[in-house]
This record gives structure tokens, C-alpha cells and sequence, in this order.
């Protein structure tokens, strides 16, 4: 071996030597047989996922769930909503009531019987799920309407126009 190799090899052995002495330190210690809870941060609750600094909750979620698209029919221009910052489908239709009919008034926020039914006279509210089946809107848990929905469309009550046969006397 000449002396070229055997300064390589001392390098190598030296290298190897110094990897092995320095801690990894994404490998938790054990202590006493347990994780340490500094570098177990799931520990407490493995359910919790960890959140960013500076972000908070609805800052994280408005990230992962988008904004779905509101589309009245007959009008040429959508709105969008975010359904996770509303609780439930009474808020939802507040919210709608004030984009489309009241024009942002609000004075609609107090009334109690306000629903999906009748938060746009003369308008049923449905919507598109993942796989674009149209649905009614208010027959899922909020959750999961959340969870589906893609499109929300509002779309008008169709008037029976036909009479029934007239018998004569």
C-alpha cells in the first residue's frame, strides 16, 4: 500500500470515528426507559397534529380546505365561501342571505328561523359533492357537508305551472 492510500484510509477511519461519536439528534434518548417529553411532542395526544409558528388554527385549515364556489343560477358571476369558518347550516344561510339579497345588511343576522329553506326566496340550495353529483343541500351532518361539498348552487324553484284535469259536471 502505498502512502497515498494509507493517508485515504486514516481519513476515512478518522470520518467514520467522529460520525459515530456525534449524536443523532432526530433519534430520541431514552431516560429511564421512556421518551423524554421534549422530544416526544406527540405524546400527550397523538391526535393533535402539530401546528406551524405564527399560524393558528383557522389560518392552518383555511390552507388545507379551499374556499368552495357559490353559484346562483341565472347570475354570470360566482361568489366563494369558506365553510370551515361557519358552524353550522344556519350560519351558512345567513351568510348566503347577506350576499344575495341583502347585500351585505346586517340587520339578517337576527332572525331565528332562518334556514337553508328559505334564505333565498323563491331558490333551493344544493350542491356538488366530490364526485359532482348533485345533492341537497342540509340532508348531511355539518361536518361532513364541509368535508363533501365542492360547489354549492342555488338554483330556483321551479312553479308547477300544469293543472290537473278539470272534470266537468
Amino acid at each position: 500500500m502505498n502512502r497515498f492510500e494509507f493517508q485515504r484510509q486514516e481519513s476515512l477511519k478518522r470520518r467514520w470515528q467522529e460520525r459515530r461519536s456525534v449524536p443523532n439528534i432526530n433519534s430520541p434518548r431514552l431516560v429511564n426507559g421512556a421518551i423524554p417529553p421534549s422530544t416526544a411532542p406527540f405524546k400527550e395526544n397523538p391526535n393533535r397534529l402539530q401546528t406551524f409558528p405564527g399560524l393558528d388554527d383557522d389560518d392552518l385549515v383555511s390552507t388545507v380546505v379551499p374556499p368552495v364556489t357559490v353559484v346562483l343560477e341565472g347570475r354570470s358571476i360566482c361568489q366563494r365561501i369558506s365553510l370551515h369558518k361557519h358552524a353550522s347550516y344556519q350560519s351558512l344561510a345567513r351568510a348566503l342571505r347577506q350576499m344575495f339579497v341583502d347585500g351585505g345588511e346586517a340587520g339578517v343576522a337576527s332572525e331565528q328561523d332562518l334556514d337553508l329553506s328559505n334564505a333565498i326566496p323563491g331558490h333551493i340550495i344544493a350542491y356538488e359533492d366530490i364526485e359532482n353529483d348533485l345533492l341537497l343541500a342540509g340532508d348531511l351532518n355539518w361536518k361532513d357537508f364541509v368535508r363533501v361539498a365542492k360547489r354549492i348552487r342555488i338554483l330556483p324553484v321551479k312553479r308547477n305551472s300544469r293543472k290537473g284535469p278539470t272534470r266537468g259536471a
